[in-house]
């Protein structure tokens, strides 16, 4: 019995260098910054669309399938109305979009835009879904489902990160103000501490169900309010993994920066003066600082590290004619901070408001020709001035 125990210590000590080792490896990826670009487009993506990517310098792909088809009503899901297990078909869909990043040279942060419970808007007759944030029975299948797909691609050379969930919104419906005051977020955040809203306890919850399978994988976790750069300040403290990357995503001020505005008579200009939480603020490349500066004293006070926080999403439409200076303005301070990003979006084939390889014209009948007929997007891409702010950086 002696020399069991004895053995089994000895394997002990030797194994857990191996496996401190491992978890350091998967980590590695994010101690510099890495820079790369979201793909949420309606066909799964061949090898070619990420090469494109990784030959301007991306090194990573944020990657979304929920508009990819399927047989089923939510890809991979099966129904977000109630978990039963992975569509088999739909998550060989994804290893083999996997394999074409992993032969092009990206690594991919794979991203669910819906949950059991949280059926994205756009796959839901354009209704936000708060069952997720209304009811725990929702948090125990997405546990389920989290669990079921890291054991399904913890293997995968590609994979660098999960992200548990695209842009949540559990303040949405629950009485909090978009862009509300810190103090005004710190007391909603007390009221529901504990209840269906409270988007740490969900996001530990759903880090331990995918312990359980893969202990290695980094996870990365979006702010509240849609992912918002100042929905991290009412968190009293970061998750106690340490390894978990912080996302935020930037459009601010969405008056200016989203669809609508390009087709107001007269749209709202960058820079300048403009609707932002319920008033007219100024803004311009030091109000953007000031805004982006927000998740990152929030690490800094919480002792996250910098290499922790990430700027998943950011971008503004493409025909707008201060866009490009929007962009510059967002990555200067992205440089200043050394972020991780990615920009919305690259090559979509189903919206190509944010497709800066198009310049700032109209897209040919083609594409919607294509969109309508669900087949591939063959509008030629190009570098174009409006792309430059991002071009030049994935080059450096």
């Amino acid at each position: 019995m002696r020399q069991i125990i004895q053995t089994f210590t000895f394997l002990i000590i030797i194994l857990q260098p191996l496996s401190f080792a491992a978890m350091a490896e998967k980590m590695d990826f994010w101690l510099q910054p890495q820079h790369g670009g979201n793909s949420f487009n309606r066909l799964p993506p061949n090898q070619d669309y990420f090469a494109a990517l990784h030959n301007y310098g991306a090194s990573w792909v944020r990657l979304s399938w929920d508009k990819w088809p399927t047989k089923q009503c939510d890809f991979l899901l099966g129904n977000a109305d109630g978990y039963q297990g992975l569509v088999k078909e739909d998550i060989a869909t994804l290893k083999t979009v996997l394999d074409n990043a992993q032969a092009a040279g990206l690594k991919v942060v794979i991203t669910p835009l819906s949950l059991p419970g949280m059926r994205w808007s756009q796959n839901n007759s354009g209704q936000f879904d708060d069952r997720l944030w209304h009811n725990k029975r929702f948090w125990q299948q997405t546990a389920h489902y989290w669990r079921d797909l890291a054991a399904a691609l913890k293997n995968h050379p590609a994979i660098a990160a999960y992200n548990i969930i695209n842009e949540p919104a559990p303040e949405k419906m629950g009485g909090l103000a978009e862009h509300a005051s810190t103090a005004d977020m710190q007391k909603w955040y007390q009221r529901n501490q504990g209840g269906a809203r409270d988007l740490p306890a969900f996001y530990r919850e759903i880090i331990t169900a995918i312990r359980e399978v893969d202990p290695l994988t980094p996870i990365m976790v979006d702010s509240g309010w849609f992912a918002a750069a100042d929905a991290f300040s009412y968190w009293p403290q970061p998750l106690e993994d340490k390894r978990v990357l912080y996302s935020v995503h930037m459009y601010e001020p969405y008056a200016v920066t989203s669809a609508p505005n390009a087709k107001r008579k007269t749209p709202w200009s960058y820079p300048g003066t403009v609707p932002y939480a319920g008033t007219q603020q100024k803004w311009d490349a030091q109000r953007v600082a000031d805004y982006l500066a927000l998740p990152f004293d929030w690490a800094k006070a919480q002792g996250v590290a910098k290499h922790q926080m990430v700027v998943g999403e950011f971008g503004c439409i493409r025909s707008l004619a201060g866009c490009t200076q929007y962009l510059e303005d967002v990555l200067t301070v992205l440089d200043k901070q050394q972020a991780h990003w990615a920009f919305y979006s690259f090559r979509e084939d189903s919206w190509d408001g944010m497709d800066y390889e198009l310049g700032s014209q109209k897209v040919p009948w083609q594409y919607w020709q294509a969109a309508e007929k669900n087949l591939p997007d063959t509008v030629p891409r190009r570098a174009t001035k409006e792309f430059e702010p991002i071009r030049k950086r994935l080059d450096q």
